[in-house]
């Protein structure tokens, strides 16, 4: 797992992809990566039902979308949100 989470500084692992989301979650997190211009990787993990539980387990957090940056966890879409308005804030 951690090799994946750690495949480029930002990665978003996400139900489908920027295009095609899958769901309401995911394509907000990726509009609003998008609107800050962060570069990411994604992984769909409706593609791999072993990345997908592994990384609930490894990252203790039950939801998708989970952002990682720099390897490490930051959080879902509520996460990042309050990050963004934080940021337009100053």
């Amino acid at each position: 797992m951690r090799a994946i989470m750690n495949q480029s500084k930002v990665v978003l692992f996400m139900k489908g992809n920027p295009a095609t989301p899958r769901c309401g979650f995911s394509r907000r997190i990726t509009a609003l990566l998008n609107e800050h211009n962060v570069e990411f990787t994604l992984l769909d993990i409706l593609e791999d039902e072993t990345v997908r539980q592994g990384l609930k387990t490894l990252n203790n957090w039950p939801t998708f979308p989970q952002l990682i940056i720099n390897g490490e966890f930051v959080g879902g879409l509520d996460i990042v949100q309050d990050y963004g308005d934080d940021a337009s804030s100053d």
